[in-house]
């Protein structure tokens, strides 16, 4: 029962594991998303906002101050417009590229250890220096070029442009690293607002499950109940969704259920009582009819020739139905549960040979049982037990049938009650085999069965095919069971265990009725 609730538990926590890992799979991918497309559109709004400002600024600043500069200017002239045009509020780096008058070039930089045309792409300088030609639309031959750059990891803005008439070519450098820490502040936020948001979609889900998990928890809670026999289960229906209406179905197919059950079990308990009824009826008559048959057996030899086998006929049919309204006695009190233990400490090797001397078996049994297994049990079902299994082995196994008599998982007191040894209950294991041709393979898991008989075509046979069900009621009420298995070396062999009760629990039993054991039944079944 506790495992099962454990499973239960573990099964119903999974669902709700998977309920959680869908809403956050959901809200983990939409903030990711919008997260994503928010990080995207800002940077790209501060970098071309931080870039335009930049080369704006650189434009006006070459015009204003590399302008009136000579188309050829002296170097100390282009490093002072070097220098003005880095002071400006863009914080960004200058270099000025010029020939002087006496064709010398020279590069004028606001900050040599920072600045220097090593600084600037191959592709962005080519792309300065070469004139675009004056047509279609294009009114100047030199143009403002940029491009973004990240020596060692930093970012940087590089521009650059050349002044109209042969003049001064001026490039820029701005560092963009302020924008990248506002775009990593940014990042940091999201990052914490997804986060936020996977929290918060984890106990949206959590309280999600717990609504929809408690009604299919307490639906398995009632079929459970249900299952165990606890017919008048019934679940609290509220609201119209899905689960009140299975609940709804639930309730309806339990009380179908029990209204079912209640009807075949008046059924059944009016079975039982017209059987026991009808048997203990036929009790009366049928003593009568079995003084007759008696007297008529003791006349046979004296009756005519002709009339003898009728005798004997009535006889023996007269001697089967009373063994088999006996054994329907013996089968209703296992179906009403009146049936009790009459328990008493017998030496099971003397039981045995007590039932084989009785039926005249001895000539074609081989007994292996030690004297001294002292056990306490019922003697009559015990007999009835081993007459059975015996001469159905005798009849469908044929001779000799060998039954072995040992212990288990304990040891064998001789002259004294049988304990279980090391903390584990004994069991007395009484094996009936034979060396016939064993029991087909389709057969084996009937065999216990009432009124089962292996040949269908033979309907009327010695036996009714109760004996082997009432050998096994008659193990089952002492805490045993009997098996029915095939032998590798050929024949059926039948294995009653029987549980060894410690001395200290012995009970003395209830009285039940009764009667004389019963003839062991003939036909397998």
């Amino acid at each position: 029962m506790k495992l099962r609730a454990a499973v239960s538990r573990l099964r119903f926590g999974s669902l709700r594991l998977r309920l959680v890992a869908v809403f956050a799979a959901v809200a983990l991918t939409a903030a990711v998303s919008v997260s994503g497309i928010a990080y995207w559109l800002n940077r790209d709004a501060v970098l071309t906002r931080a870039q335009n400002a930049a080369l704006n600024d650189f434009r006006a600043s070459m015009t204003r101050n590399v302008g009136s500069l000579p188309v050829n200017p002296p170097c100390d002239e282009l490093q002072e417009a070097a220098n003005r045009m880095a002071a400006s509020t863009q914080s960004y780096q200058v270099l000025l590229i010029a020939k002087d008058g006496g064709g010398n070039e020279c590069a004028a930089t606001s900050d040599r250890d920072v600045f220097t045309l090593d600084q600037v792409p191959a592709a962005l300088q080519k792309a300065v220096n070469n004139p675009r030609p004056l047509k279609g639309g294009n009114e100047a031959a030199y143009h403002l070029y940029w491009q973004r750059t990240a020596p060692g990891g930093r970012p940087f803005l590089v521009g650059g442009a050349k002044m109209m008439g042969n003049g001064p070519t001026g490039y820029m450098y701005k560092s963009l690293d302020a924008e990248r820490s506002d775009l990593n502040s940014l990042a940091w936020s999201l990052g914490i607002a997804t986060a936020l948001a996977l929290i918060g979609a984890a106990l949206l889900a959590q309280a999600a499950a717990s609504t929809v998990l408690r009604p299919v928890q307490r639906l398995g809670d009632a079929a459970r109940r249900l299952g165990e026999g606890r017919l008048d289960t019934r679940l609290r229906v509220s609201g119209t969704d899905e689960l009140a209406e299975l609940s709804r179905t639930f309730n309806s197919a339990a009380e179908a259920l029990q209204r079912r059950v209640e009807e075949l079990s008046g059924r059944e308990e009016a079975s039982r009582r017209f059987v026991a009824d009808m048997s203990h009826e036929l009790r009366t008559p049928l003593t009568a009819i079995t003084a007759v048959t008696e007297v008529l057996e003791e006349e046979a030899d004296a009756l005519d020739p002709m009339i003898e086998p009728a005798v004997r006929l009535v006889v023996t049919e007269t001697r089967r139905l009373g063994d088999l309204v006996e054994n329907l006695m013996e089968v209703t009190r296992f179906d009403a549960g009146t049936a009790k233990l009459r328990a008493d400490e017998v030496d099971v090797a003397d039981m045995v040979t007590a039932c084989i001397d009785t039926r005249a078996w001895l000539d074609a049994v081989e007994l292996d049982a030690p004297r001294g297994i002292v056990v306490r049990l019922d003697p009559r079902r015990l007999d009835v037990i081993l007459a059975n299994l015996i001469g159905n082995a005798l009849k469908h196994g044929g001779s000799p049938v060998r039954v072995t008599v040992r212990t288990e998982d304990g040891t064998a007191a001789r002259g004294a009650s049988v304990e279980a040894g090391g903390g584990r209950r004994a069991e007395l294991v009484v094996e009936v085999a034979d060396n016939g041709p064993g029991i087909p393979e389709d057969v084996l898991p009937h065999v216990f069965d009432r009124f089962y008989k292996a040949d269908a075509s033979r309907a009327r046979s010695e036996g009714s095919g109760l004996g082997l069900s009432i050998a096994m009621e008659n193990a089952h009420i002492h805490g045993g069971t009997i098996t029915a298995a095939n032998r590798p070396e050929g024949g059926a062999v039948f294995t009653l265990r029987l549980p060894i009760p410690p001395a200290e629990h012995h009970d003395s039993g209830d009285p039940c009725d009764h009667g004389e054991p019963n003839e062991p039944e003939e036909g397998r079944s």
